[in-house]
């Protein structure tokens, strides 16, 4: 099934409204206005053919490109992405949008996995995150219980990690965390987080997060080689700090 990313972005814009890695993996915990941060965006097939030499050149140096979702979709753009960001010299990792209630979590991360989420120490490939916010087909939490969405997420991340060899990052909203999760806090002592919260700052984080790895600031950014609107984002240290993330030191 194709995804319905704009009907999900005024979900999660309206969710957003309602709230004002670990240490071993990117040891910055100061916010954007005391230590540097590195700008980057992330992007599906709504952004539609990339410029990346120009993504590159504007100074943009990550991004996270959509590659599956559910279990039987994958973004048709995601290839040309992918491999044409990584030769532009932007650091590129995959995104998951997690569908809870269609399979088990073991089932996605092995989609992911095989279909551009894997990983190979290159310096230019992030590990994949796990995109896990407000349904934009139905029921906020999937039609899941707190207890039953924790073991879904543990599933997903003990499967990637089982297979590719990284902690997953975790795309999340800090309310869809405590309303659906009830603020668990297993996963933050070695999954990045990746807070999303269009505003000036990151605000409350996920309780247990010690910190933000990157920030996805706005869904109306503007950068050359992007034709319209793209979200765009920070990452919680210098270039040098984020190859060390993709590199696994």
């Amino acid at each position: 099934m194709a995804p319905i990313r704009p009907r999900m972005r005024r979900i999660l814009a309206a969710a957003l409204t309602l709230t004002a890695t670990a240490a071993t993996l990117v040891a910055v915990t100061a916010t954007p206005a005391q230590a540097a941060t590195t700008p980057g965006i992330d992007v599906s097939r709504y952004q539609g053919t990339i410029n990346w030499t120009s993504v590159r050149n504007s100074g943009i140096q990550f991004a996270f490109i959509k590659a599956t979702e559910g279990t039987s979709y994958k973004d048709p753009n995601f290839n040309r992405n992918y491999v044409a960001a990584y030769n532009a010299g932007v650091i590129r990792g995959a995104y998951h949008f997690a569908l809870p209630n269609r399979s088990s979590g073991a089932v996605q991360a092995r989609y992911l996995a095989s279909n551009g989420g894997a990983w190979s120490a290159d310096s230019r490939t992030l590990p994949a995150a796990l995109d896990i916010e407000y349904n934009p087909y139905g029921p906020s939490c999937y039609g899941l219980s707190q207890s039953a969405m924790r073991t879904w997420i543990a599933d997903f991340l003990n499967t990637y990690r089982a297979r590719t060899g990284r902690y997953a990052v975790i795309y999340t909203t800090t309310n869809w965390w405590s309303t659906c999760t009830g603020n668990w806090r297993g996963p933050w002592a070695n999954h990045p987080l990746w807070i999303a919260r269009w505003a000036s700052s990151p605000g409350t984080l996920p309780a247990g997060a010690p910190f933000w790895s990157f920030w996805q600031y706005t869904a109306s950014g503007r950068v050359p080689g992007v034709s319209g609107d793209v979200d765009r984002n920070y990452f919680n240290g210098n270039r040098s700090r984020l190859i060390a993330l993709a590199n696994n030191r």
